[in-house]
C-alpha cells in the first residue's frame, strides 16, 4: 500500500470512528429524573433545608372556589401554567444546632405514586430519619402526614410529633370518622393511621393555639383550611421565615387574588381571612416565607402589586 493509500485509509477510519462515537451519544437513553429534592439556605445560625416529596397534578379549574373556571384558566395562562397544574409538595427541615425539626412530613403512600419522596430527599440532603428530634404538622391532610408512618411503623422513630389540638381533636376522632361522608373518610383514616405509631408510643403532643415550641420556633393558629391549621415562625439573629403550610395552594391564582379559595378548605371564609392577613404581613415585613405547594423549593418573599401580590423566589445561593 502506498503512503497516500495509507493516509486515505486512516482518514476513512477516523471519520468512521467519529461518526460511531457521535451516533452512540445520540442513542443514549434519556434520564428523565430531576436533581435530588432538597434546597438549603441559612437563617441566621439556623440551617433551613427544603425537602421535596414530589409533585402531583391538580385540576385547579375544578377545585378553586370564590371564582370561576374561566377566571382560573386566565390566571393560569398568565403564569404559563396549564391545568392540571403540577403541584409541589414541600416539607422543611430546621436545624437549630441543638434540635433537628421537620415541618410537615409529605404524603407517603396516601396521595398517589408521584409523591412519597420525602425520605429520599432527606437522605440526599445528608440526614437520616433517626436524627429528626421533632416534627411539627401544619395540619393533618394526607399530603402532610402520610410520610410519618410506613407499614404501621414510625418512619421517624426518635421524633415527637406536634400539632394543634383542634386538628388532632378533629382528625383523630372516631366520632369525626363515623360522621364523615363516604368520600371523605379516607382523609380521616389516613391521618389516624399516620399518627397512630406516635400516639401509641406516647410521642404525640398537641399544643393549643399560639405556642413557642422550642427556642426560635413558634406555632401560630390559623384555622380555616382545617380546624387546627397552624403556621410556624422561625427566627434567628434578626432573620425570619414563616412556613405557611396550606394557607395558599395555587400561586398563579391566589397571589393576584387572595380571596380565591379551594374545595379542600374546611371553612373557606376563615381560610381566606387568614391568607389575606398573612400575605399583607409578609409584604409589609419583607421576611422569608415558604409554603407547601409553591413550586419547589417554595421559599421567597412577597411584595404587593395593585390589589394583589407577587411572589419573588429565593435567589439560588450556596450556604456559607
Amino acid at each position: 500500500m502506498t503512503l497516500m493509500s495509507r493516509i486515505r485509509a486512516g482518514a476513512a477510519a477516523l471519520t468512521f470512528a467519529m461518526f460511531a462515537t457521535t451516533a452512540a451519544h445520540a442513542a443514549a437513553p434519556m434520564v428523565k429524573a430531576q436533581v435530588p429534592g432538597y434546597y438549603r439556605m441559612m437563617l441566621g445560625d439556623f440551617e433551613i433545608t427544603a425537602l421535596s416529596d414530589g409533585t402531583v397534578g391538580l385540576e385547579v379549574e375544578k377545585l378553586m372556589t370564590a371564582t370561576t373556571p374561566a377566571q382560573t384558566k386566565r390566571a393560569l395562562g398568565r403564569a404559563f401554567v396549564k391545568d392540571p397544574v403540577e403541584t409541589s409538595v414541600n416539607a422543611y427541615l430546621v436545624n437549630t444546632g441543638s434540635k433537628l425539626v421537620l415541618i410537615d412530613a409529605g404524603a407517603g403512600k396516601l396521595f398517589g405514586p408521584t409523591l412519597g419522596g420525602l425520605v429520599a430527599s432527606l437522605k440526599a440532603a445528608g440526614y437520616q430519619p433517626e436524627q429528626v428530634d421533632e416534627i411539627y404538622i401544619t395540619h393533618m391532610h394526607p399530603d402532610h402526614v402520610g410520610g410519618l408512618a410506613a407499614d404501621g411503623k414510625a418512619v421517624f422513630p426518635n421524633a415527637v410529633v406536634r400539632a394543634d389540638k383542634h386538628d388532632a381533636d378533629f382528625w383523630l376522632s372516631q366520632k369525626t370518622l363515623d360522621a364523615a361522608p363516604k368520600d371523605e373518610k379516607g382523609f380521616i383514616e389516613g391521618a389516624m393511621a399516620s399518627l397512630k405509631p406516635y400516639v401509641d408510643a406516647g410521642k404525640f403532643s398537641a399544643f393549643d393555639g399560639n405556642t413557642e415550641l422550642i427556642a426560635g420556633v413558634k406555632a401560630v393558629a390559623t384555622p380555616g383550611h382545617t380546624p387546627g391549621h397552624a403556621i410556624y415562625i422561625v427566627e434567628n439573629k434578626g432573620q425570619k421565615l414563616v412556613l405557611w403550610g396550606d394557607l395558599m395552594h395555587v400561586a398563579a391564582v391566589q397571589f393576584p387574588n387572595p380571596a380565591v379559595t379551594i374545595k379542600f378548605d374546611t371553612d373557606s371564609k376563615a381560610a381566606a381571612v387568614q391568607r389575606k392577613k398573612a400575605f399583607a404581613d409578609a409584604a409589609k415585613g419583607g421576611y422569608w416565607i415558604a409554603a407547601a405547594h409553591l413550586a419547589f423549593p417554595g421559599i421567597g418573599h412577597l411584595r404587593s402589586e395593585g390589589s394583589g401580590y407577587v411572589f419573588v423566589p429565593a435567589n439560588f445561593s450556596v450556604p456559607h
